[in-house]
């Protein structure tokens, strides 16, 4: 397995993987990420999600947690079993208030962002993610 980690400190060049089912929401983050200058790369399932991190690994995950077959916990879960993957930071996002409030003690992510997400609200959450990793 080949995985490359995105490189600079710039918003230019940070890779960042969302992986949402629903295509607005995809649309409305690809389109506002890269706006700021991110490279932005879209996936629709956590299989689909997984499986691009076989090859990749972006500088951040936003990680829809609703989703059908596996939810974002799983998905989470499998990610942090893996110790290539294990550095891979991951913000949560979810319109299901009890999912907004729910703890998972296994799964460490550095934040849950609630549905409808506000842009401002979205870029201060990613540029914090990217600069404190795990620790936000």
């Amino acid at each position: 397995m080949v995985v490359k980690k995105g490189v600079t400190q710039d918003s230019t060049n940070k890779l960042i993987l969302v992986c949402d089912d629903v295509a607005d929401n995809c649309f409305f983050f690809q389109t506002l990420l890269e706006m700021e200058g991110y490279e932005v790369e879209i996936v629709e399932s956590g299989a689909a999600a997984l499986a691009f991190l076989e090859s990749k690994i972006p500088d951040l995950l936003l990680l829809d947690v609703m989703m059908p077959g596996m939810d974002g916990y799983e998905v989470a879960r499998r990610i942090q079993n893996n110790p290539i993957l294990q550095i891979l930071t991951i913000l949560l996002i979810t319109a299901n208030e009890e999912a907004f409030f729910r703890k998972e003690p296994d799964v460490k992510v550095a934040g849950v962002i609630r549905k409808p997400v506000e842009p401002d609200a979205l870029i201060g959450y990613v540029q914090a993610a990217l600069q404190l990793g795990h620790y936000l």
